[in-house]
């Protein structure tokens, strides 16, 4: 009998020790996808200070040899997850929502349509520093500018204003998330692509996603999975007070924090051994 088609049925309970049964029975064909901030790492108010919560990178460098691929898909830099991730082994990095990628280590690779934004990214995060009032923390990316207000949340509505209406003036595209706007190039690349790419000949996956962006890469894989029965995908939901509600409608599973993800990964190693 085939394994469950678990990432197919959005509204069914599911229960973990069955789904991770499942996908051991192909976990050498099985990608761990993994959000970073909100998801392997709390989210604080200075985005530059975030760690993974205790027992996730250990959980990652246990997994990686067992499973087919693990794999960050991120909205912060390669170079950002490279750093904190402290030099793991065998890690894929999807950096910039898959604008910039890395390998097992490998160099980083940018999507060259992207490129040309550069320059533009760096005079609006000038011009955000200059015009937007004091308690927005303005975060240049290279390729993107995030606006985040987590420590004024009265500014909420007046950043993203702001923002949307920069990135309308310049041909931007903005992404919405937790306290936080992302502006963008206007080049077609998101989580949901990245994952559409990896999982294609993969015999299952799961994603672990807490924000709105990660919406796309769970349809992903539902949508992979609709056109597979043999393929085993499973969306996972991190809680958080901002958007949780909403991601984890989308999800099979809900986990309560970065740190119960750390417990949820240990427990689940044995049933992949």
């Amino acid at each position: 009998m085939p394994p469950l088609n678990l990432g197919n049925q959005p509204k069914t309970p599911l229960d973990a020790e069955q789904a991770w049964r499942a996908t051991a029975a192909r976990a050498r064909e099985t990608v761990l996808f993994f959000d970073f901030d909100g998801t392997l790492a709390p989210v604080d108010d200075d985005p530059t200070a975030v760690s993974p919560a205790p027992k996730v990178l250990a959980a990652l460098e246990a997994l990686a040899p067992v499973v087919r691929r693990v794999a960050i898909v991120s909205a912060r830099p390669v170079e950002f997850l490279r750093e904190h991730l402290g030099g793991l082994a065998g890690i894929d990095l999807y950096g910039l929502y898959g604008l910039e990628h890395s390998h097992s280590g490998g160099e980083t690779v940018t999507e060259p349509a992207a490129l040309p934004w550069v320059p533009t990214m760096s005079e609006l995060a000038e011009q955000a520093r200059a015009e937007l009032p004091a308690g927005t923390l303005v975060e240049f990316k290279r390729l993107s500018v995030a606006l985040h207000w987590r420590t004024a949340p009265r500014l909420g509505a007046q950043v993203e204003r702001w923002g949307r209406e920069q990135a309308e003036r310049l041909g931007l595209k903005c992404q919405a998330g937790r306290m936080v706007l992302e502006i963008k190039p206007p080049v077609d690349r998101d989580k949901g692509m990245v994952i559409d790419e990896v999982v294609r000949d993969a015999g299952g996956a799961w994603y672990f996603g807490d924000d709105v962006s990660d919406i796309k890469a769970f349809a992903a894989l539902r949508a992979r999975a609709a056109g597979d029965p043999r393929f085993v995908g499973v969306c996972v939901a991190v809680a958080n007070p901002e958007t949780g509600h909403e991601v984890a409608e989308a999800a099979d599973l809900t986990i309560d924090s970065p740190a119960a993800l750390g417990d949820f990964l240990t427990e689940a190693l044995p049933h992949l051994r």
